[in-house]
């Protein structure tokens, strides 16, 4: 299995693990706040650098 592949699976399982012990809108809030929240952290150089790149570039 590939490396995003085992990303995504260790995603889900976050994420039904996280649904199932604090409720869905809290677990959703918390699966796409936190990748919201670091996006905005980074320098605006860095942000700049990330949307240039594309998805497979990311993972090497």
């Amino acid at each position: 299995m590939s490396t995003s592949g085992k990303v995504a699976v260790a995603g889900v399982v976050a994420a039904l693990v996280l649904f199932w012990t604090v409720g869905f809108w809290v677990g959703l809030l918390v699966l796409i706040g936190v990748p919201t929240a670091a996006y905005f952290l980074l320098d605006p150089s860095q942000r700049r650098r990330l949307r240039g790149t594309s998805r497979k570039q990311i993972g090497r």
